[in-house]
């Protein structure tokens, strides 16, 4: 049977392209998505059937059930793409409304960590799997902080790259592989709810290429980490930044 390929936050941006490319490589993909129907369903019908669209709260433990529990009826769950993540509104962390963190640390960290759970119960070799490939969506925020702008998304992000690293060692002798793709300055949809939506072009020329990167470039790189090519590559970081 095809293999499955669960992506959290995947009707925009990094998460949508990542449901293209793996579609492209030969995964049947089951995405969440929080509240755009349109994209969803828009991201799901470029997948010519074998991408399924599922509304679900990335940090809400019933929905992250009902997430996979579709995904299971669609095949052998073998992959897990950690994408669903919220940024926090542009700005120094001493002017920062604390109202946002709660929002932000449920789907950025405990999101990640109950899809993860999801995914160890069908793919561990301990509980009747065959194995399988987490990779997390990490950021470049999480090594230079990203000061004055996004310092407790980063914070957040830091927290993916540990677990990352400390994952991969425990759930290695299941067959599960585990790595994070750290994206550094992309250039989609996210800096809008964040009030800067210019920081793609605006920035993009400080970076050592140039340029911002697109959500199609970190895909490959996830792919990548999805395929058999990177079949002996475990908790590492992989860097997708333009050289910054």
């Amino acid at each position: 049977m095809t293999p499955v390929l669960v992506v959290t936050g995947g009707s925009r941006g990094i998460g949508a392209a990542c449901v293209q490319e793996a579609v492209a490589a030969g995964w049947r993909v089951v995405f969440s998505y929080h509240s755009r129907d349109d994209a969803a369903a828009s991201v799901a019908a470029s997948c010519a059937g074998e991408a399924i669209a599922v509304q679900a709260d990335a940090g809400v433990e019933a929905d992250v059930a009902r997430l996979f529990e579709t995904a299971a009826e669609a095949g052998p769950v073998r992959g897990l793409v950690n994408n669903a993540a919220v940024l926090q509104p542009h700005g120094k962390l001493v002017d920062l409304d604390p109202a946002v963190l709660d929002p932000m640390w449920r789907t950025n960290l405990t999101g990640t960590i109950l899809s993860t759970q999801e995914a160890i119960r069908r793919m561990a070799r301990s509980r009747g799997g065959d194995g399988g490939v987490i990779v997390n969506i990490s950021s470049r925020g999480s090594v230079h902080g990203a000061p004055g702008a996004f310092a407790a998304y980063a914070a957040s992000k830091g927290a993916i790259d540990t677990l990352t690293h400390g994952l991969a060692i425990e759930v290695a002798d299941e067959g599960i592989r585990v790595n994070a793709v750290r994206p550094g300055l992309i250039d989609t949809e996210i800096y809008e709810g964040a009030g800067i939506p210019d920081q793609a072009s605006r920035v993009g020329p400080t970076v050592p290429l140039g340029r911002a990167g697109t959500p199609a470039e970190v895909a490959a790189a996830v792919v990548w980490l999805l395929s058999d090519a990177a079949s002996y590559v475990s908790g590492a970081l992989l860097d997708v930044g333009g050289g910054r």
